[in-house]
């Protein structure tokens, strides 16, 4: 064998000793993981995810990954030539489109990201809210204020949804069976109508149902900076309202950063913002020292 050999074995196993305080932390843990933006479009990272998401189960860890797909969504109603339109800068997810969105979350996408898994030695199953009455929702309705009138105006949206009730029993099974649950964001109503969930609320609601130890968001950045341009590698939820109150936090992160907050409130342990471009970005935040981006927490 050759030095250079050796020496890449001696750091393996130097990592592997390294991580076994946090293999027995987090040992029958349910580890909630939001997976979607930049990640999923590039097979390696598709490949190293999966590859995360096994080691996880192998380690005694319980995850469950939500999946997005808005790319996926858009690329379809283009080639469907079904046009998007949008309502204060949201989708507006009309009838015909409600369809293509459940045909490319829950069928496409759901089965890609668990044939990806079960690849890697485990066995995952795929569902969305309606299996098993996991998740129910209703009409979500948002307003917008008129930057001219300083009118508020309640727009709608169509078959976009809010959570109302989250039921763990299916989960629970799956968590007992050994199998890896990967949720879409689609959900039944009481009124009998489908619903397109955000996916980030989605993972929270979850997370939050299940009391779960960790909720992972993997973006497309490496998490919350300071006004400076430093990652903030922990925030509690004060400081992290201070800093949507001062503008340190703005533009997309303030929701991210806000489901955060409503899923700690909601029983979550910590919830964490990391950048989904990184290989195994999963496993350096939940099996080294320093994580690899922002914790949220109590």
């Amino acid at each position: 064998m050759a030095d250079t050999d050796v020496e890449n074995s001696e750091i393996q196993a130097k990592l592997l000793s390294q991580a076994l305080p946090y293999m027995q932390r987090y040992e029958d843990c349910t580890i909630v993981v939001k997976y979607g933006g930049h990640a999923m479009g590039d097979p390696e990272l598709g490949q190293a995810f999966a590859r995360d998401v096994a080691l996880l189960k192998q380690s005694g860890v319980n995850p469950i990954v939500v999946h997005g797909g808005g790319p996926q969504i858009a690329a379809m109603l283009t080639e469907l030539g079904i046009e998007s339109k949008f309502e204060g800068g949201l989708r507006v997810t009309d009838e015909k489109t409600v369809e293509i969105v459940e045909m490319v979350l829950a069928g496409s996408i759901n089965k890609e990201i668990v044939a990806m898994i079960n690849a890697e030695g485990e066995w995952a199953i795929g569902l969305c809210g309606k299996d098993g009455n996991m998740v129910f929702a209703e009409k979500a309705h948002k307003t917008v204020v008129d930057p001219d009138s300083n009118i508020e105006r309640i727009l709608d949206l169509g078959f976009v949804g809010d959570i109302v009730e989250v039921d763990r029993t299916l989960i629970d099974l799956l968590a007992k069976s050994e199998m890896i649950p990967v949720i879409a964001p689609v959900a039944p109503g009481r009124d009998g109508h489908t619903y397109n969930i955000n996916a980030d609320i989605f993972a929270g609601a979850i997370a939050g149902a299940l009391s779960a130890t960790r909720l992972l968001f993997l973006t497309d950045v490496p998490g919350v900076f300071d006004k400076d341009g430093n990652l903030i590698k922990q925030l509690s939820i004060a400081e992290a309202r201070a800093l949507i109150a001062d503008g340190t936090i703005s533009g997309g992160m303030i929701p991210k950063v806000e489901t955060c907050i409503d899923a700690i409130e909601s029983g979550v342990e910590g919830v964490v913002i990391l950048n989904g471009k990184t290989a195994h970005a999963v496993l350096l935040e939940i099996f080294t020292k320093h994580g690899a981006g922002t914790l949220i927490g109590r």
